[in-house]
């Protein structure tokens, strides 16, 4: 599950209507409240793989990694000689191999959760997250078959970005999240 936020006003024009929306709508809404007060964010929109982002949009060429210049946090880090620490993820290297020391990896967790903080809001157009393909790829968006997952997010407004494992218990692991979007600029109004 991948969290966007602190924009909710494209939440209704992201996700298809479709039989049960209603119902996925109304768990969306106790998702979103669950996540504002165990991560402090001031909203957020969870955007589910395969029922909201469009899967196989890759960044434009020559595009700028967001995520770069952000802050990352994790619940918690995985005990190891090898460092898993959350800034691993915005580092800019996505070797999937654990060992080599580029990946996050939380302890096993319930609801286990990653977000890098923008630092500003943005108009985010992708994001792509390369899980860890080594040996035990686990916390994966929906499955564990490819390494890397690119999303369009169609200029959803945030400053925040988060990897979650909802609803069970679970180690999370992903080796590269990148953000690609465009700065929000707000005008500043002159008055005379």
């Amino acid at each position: 599950m991948l969290v966007l936020s602190p924009s909710l006003d494209r939440l209704d024009t992201a996700m298809p209507f479709t039989k049960g929306a209603r119902v996925f709508s109304e768990w969306i809404e106790r998702t979103i409240n669950y996540y504002n007060k165990r991560m402090n964010l001031l909203s957020s929109v969870i955007l589910l793989a395969s029922v909201v982002l469009t899967r196989g949009c890759a960044p434009a060429p020559g595009a700028t990694n967001v995520a770069r210049n952000g802050e990352a946090s994790q619940v918690s880090d995985y005990e190891t000689p090898i460092a898993a620490l959350a800034k691993n993820a915005i580092d800019g290297i996505s070797d999937t191999d654990f060992y080599k020391g580029s990946c996050i990896h939380t302890e096993y967790a319930k609801d286990a959760w990653w977000k890098v903080d923008l630092k500003q809001n943005y108009r985010i157009s992708n994001v792509v997250l390369t899980n860890r393909m080594d040996c035990c790829p686990c916390g994966t968006v929906t499955s564990v078959e490819y390494g890397t997952y690119y999303f369009c997010c169609d200029g959803m407004e945030g400053q925040y970005v988060s990897v979650v494992i909802a609803g069970r218990s679970e180690y999370l692991t992903v080796c590269e999240v990148e953000v690609y979007g465009d700065l929000i600029i707000k005008e500043k109004k002159v008055c005379w």
